[in-house]
């Protein structure tokens, strides 16, 4: 209750108003401000900060009142060293969320110093922000050592650097199509929804390695002929890429129908991930074994694979 700290927390307060996006802040100036008011027997120019002689008198009188009893524990707390201001925030994006928090943190600081005060800013809104950053963060990182890892396995699978990219692009095209239809469908990035790319990634790599197998075998059978052996594993694995992406497709569509929108929005997301990373893996991944046909589809680039994929001719003796 030290007047320096009153105005302190007034010109916050004052800070609070300027923005649009933020209703009145209510605090215990409000009731400081009231009780003066009051004093001078309801007149509103007297509705202010007290000087350091009013605050005494005005003081005096709160504090013999039995009907203001308990209203300063909506404000501060029992020890009175602590006290709260509240202002409610409109439903905006995450980014004029996090203008506005640099705003106040800046004003905090230069009114609170670190050294004498402790500031705090809570609430649901900014518990979103820092929920929605922390998601967008770990998934950047997720996705990023998915494709690390999976690149390190297909360098060793294969011994090519050509085919590390080539594998890569028809399972990050699906990601960003997704993201893209997020996007134009308004739909927000929030735990049900951050889980759609890592999972789609997962199982649409899954496909490509079962191909890129394959095409290894007749690529092997076939002399290093890539036409026939691109078609070759096409004909053997298509089918059952195929199969099982239909069958996930339909198995994730079913959350559709759930009457939570974190469950429908996931359902649906990854559905369509899977349903793109199918035809992406069927469509674009044999035309850019195709399109890379001389630099990739030599002894020299291609070496001897880790995996012994073919037995020997003389393994049935």
């Amino acid at each position: 209750m030290k007047l320096s700290t009153l105005k302190k927390m007034e010109k916050i307060n004052e800070i609070i108003e300027t923005f649009p996006e933020l209703s009145k802040p209510i605090s215990i100036t409000n009731l400081v401000k009231y009780s003066k008011q009051a004093f001078y027997n309801g007149n509103p120019k007297y509705y202010q900060l007290p000087t350091s002689q009013e605050r005494n008198y005005i003081f005096a009188y709160t504090k013999n009142s039995d009907s203001n009893a308990g209203m300063l524990d909506n404000f501060v707390d029992a020890s009175g060293r602590y006290a709260r201001i509240t202002t409610f925030m409109k439903d905006i994006g995450t980014d004029k969320m996090d203008i506005i928090q640099e705003r106040l943190q800046a004003v905090i600081k230069k009114q609170f110093p670190d050294d004498r005060f402790k500031v705090s800013m809570t609430g649901k809104a900014l518990v979103f922000l820092k929920g929605t950053n922390y998601l967008i963060k770990n998934l950047v990182i997720s996705l990023s050592l998915a494709i690390f890892l999976i690149s390190i396995f297909m360098a060793w699978m294969f011994r090519s650097p050509q085919m590390i990219l080539i594998s890569l692009v028809p399972n990050m095209l699906p990601l960003l199509i997704t993201a893209g239809l997020m996007g134009f469908f308004d739909i927000p990035i929030k735990p049900s929804t951050i889980l759609v790319f890592s999972i789609a990634f997962g199982i649409s790599v899954d496909d490509t390695i079962h191909f890129l197998a394959k095409y290894r075998q007749e690529l092997l059978a076939n002399n290093w002929k890539i036409k026939p052996a691109v078609y070759a594993a096409l004909r053997e694995t298509g089918v059952s890429m195929f199969y099982t992406s239909i069958v996930l497709f339909f198995g994730f569509l079913v959350f559709t129908v759930s009457s939570f929108g974190g469950t429908i929005a996931l359902g649906g997301l990854v559905s369509v991930t899977l349903l793109l990373a199918m035809v992406s893996n069927l469509v674009l991944l044999p035309s850019l074994l195709l399109t890379f046909e001389k630099k990739i589809a030599n002894k020299k680039v291609l070496k001897e694979s880790k995996f012994k994929i073919l037995p020997p001719k003389d393994s049935d003796k």
